[in-house]
């Protein structure tokens, strides 16, 4: 049997169709990377896979929604992010650490290099930092969010998004110093 790759629009259509070959395809292609950006805004493992699964719910709920403009990778990205924005919306989880003041400040005078830290060393401070800290570092230094439009998704002030993202820095930097991963 010879197995031809299908296109983006293709996979669409079909799925759009509830066709279980097209589905299972689209998850298989895309689970890992989707997987990678929920393990970010998890604070463990199961969680992140019930992100996952919730996310591809809602991308084939919403299949029919796609109009083919953009990469069809970030359509599916922009709704895992929402679906778990929405997920700590409902649990009140972000406003459980939006005041949070006990992370001190650092000023670094010196800057290591991240060169000799795995990805899954980063993953693994990531996902120790407070929701709130977490959530805003991911949208901000990741997904390329601005300040504002956090500040919209989050129901928070622009200037909460900022100091937020600040704290993170700090909070990340002093993990990695105390541990010595650089």
């Amino acid at each position: 049997m010879e197995i031809r790759k299908i296109s983006d629009e293709e996979l669409v259509e079909r799925c759009i169709k509830n066709d279980p070959i097209a589905q299972k395809l689209l998850y298989d292609t895309f689970s890992r990377k989707m997987m990678g950006v929920c393990l970010r805004y998890a604070d463990n493992n199961d969680d992140a896979q019930d992100f996952l699964q919730d996310g591809f719910i809602k991308v084939f709920e919403k299949i029919d929604t796609y109009r083919g403009s953009g990469s069809f990778e970030g359509w599916i990205r922009k709704i895992m992010v929402n679906n778990i924005l929405n997920t700590f919306r409902k649990t009140k989880k972000l406003k459980q650490n939006v005041n949070l003041d006990d992370v001190s400040y650092m000023l670094a005078e010196k800057t290591g290099t991240l060169d000799n830290i795995s990805a899954k060393d980063i993953l693994g401070i990531i996902q120790r930092l407070p929701t709130g800290f977490r959530t805003v570092f991911n949208l901000y230094a990741i997904e390329g969010y601005s300040h504002k439009e956090i500040a919209e998704e989050l129901n928070i002030s622009e200037s909460t998004s900022k100091s937020q993202y600040s704290r993170a820095r700090a909070h990340l930097q002093k993990i990695i110093i105390e541990e010595k991963v650089i």
